[in-house]
């Protein structure tokens, strides 16, 4: 009963937040198509960069990459304001953007809106995990899981894998099929893989008939893979840090999801460009309905917004090494941290 209170505390601490964040819910229509203009203009120029660079060397190629791949994470970002239905005010506007964008993220826009709104509904509730998460164990359902599981567990949470191999795997392979979607999806979820499957094939179809299969594979593999690593950490980062909020279904709250379950990223500026402002993730998880532009201008005029969790671009790769929750700390921790404990009682029991 005590926690429940204090949990009740917690979340009246932040009461009237709906009524700032109202006045930054309206889309600028200057602002997003200007938003547009640059993040797809400057892919196409970058891409047009690396194209020309194959005659110079494959390291410029490469190195041209890191932009067009910061370019990519941004288009990714109207696709996911779009989503929300904050990029612009009309709908059907914002569905149509979403799905031009969705051809250069290979993330097929309604299928994904359908499991990232899962995400914000249910973000940090213990008993809804699965959809649009990273997966993540109690310390407990560790310990109780059959070795294989276990071991599974400890390679999906390996640096290397999580922010270098299932990134690429997941945006090139799994994306092309609607692996979670629950068949009572009504709404052309499942119907939007089919679609922007068959809209990828053509526009490969039509690259590799212009420039060759050789060029494209050289200029497209690169900036994907790194594109979908740098989305992978920031939506990792931005929820797995160390005093991070988790709570069981009856205690869960929305208000302390979104500001205690959330980090302000507070990422160099360009950084900051690069990702549409997503470093303000606990005011976005508050409310989606605000456009990416005016997080920040919400965050820095609204003291009470500031009241969360700040990682620095330092700070935050302090996060790689957390793997599971433990429910009595309540906090995220490693499996050195988890297993000592077990090992602490296997020691008394030999005694």
């Amino acid at each position: 009963m005590k926690e429940v209170n204090q949990s009740a505390q917690d979340s009246a601490a932040y009461e009237g937040w709906r009524q700032i964040v109202a006045k930054y819910q309206q889309p600028d229509a200057r602002k997003s198509t200007w938003q547009i203009v640059n993040s797809f203009g400057g892919l196409f120029l970058t891409w047009a960069l690396m194209y020309f660079s194959l005659n110079v060397g494959y390291w410029l190629t490469l190195l041209l990459a890191i932009p067009a791949a910061g370019f990519a994470v941004r288009i990714f970002i109207i696709q996911h304001d779009c989503g929300h239905g904050s990029f612009f005010k009309s709908r059907k506007a914002n569905d149509s953007t979403g799905i031009v964008c969705s051809l250069f993220t290979l993330t097929p826009y309604r299928f994904w809106r359908k499991s990232h709104a899962i995400h914000h509904a249910h973000h940090a509730e213990l008993e809804e995990r699965g959809i649009g998460d990273v997966w993540t164990l109690t310390v407990d359902e560790y310990l109780a899981a059959p070795w294989w599981k276990r071991v599974a567990y400890r390679i999906f949470r390996n640096p290397f894998f999580l922010f270098g191999i299932a990134p690429a795997v997941n945006f090139l392979i799994l994306t092309r099929f609607p692996i979670g979607g629950e068949r009572e999806w009504r709404n052309g979820e499942r119907e939007s893989v089919l679609y922007t499957n068959l809209a990828l094939a053509g526009l490969f179809a039509i690259f590799i008939a212009w420039i060759g299969v050789v060029p494209v594979l050289a200029i497209f593999l690169p900036t994907v893979v790194i594109a979908a690593a740098v989305g992978t950490w920031l939506f990792y980062v931005q929820h797995q840090f160390e005093r991070t909020y988790w709570e069981h279904t009856p205690e869960w709250d929305y208000t302390l999801a979104a500001m205690h379950g959330s980090s302000y990223y507070r990422l160099p500026k360009v950084l900051q460009w690069f990702t549409g402002n997503i470093g303000f993730h606990h005011i976005h998880h508050l409310s989606p309905r605000i456009p990416n532009y005016n997080l920040e201008r919400c965050h820095e005029e609204n003291p009470l917004m500031q009241r969360v969790v700040q990682l620095t671009l330092w700070s935050s790769f302090k996060t790689t090494s957390l793997a599971l929750w433990d429910e009595e700390k309540r906090r995220l921790v490693t499996f050195r941290e988890a297993l000592r404990p077990r090992a602490g009682l296997r020691a008394q029991d030999a005694a």
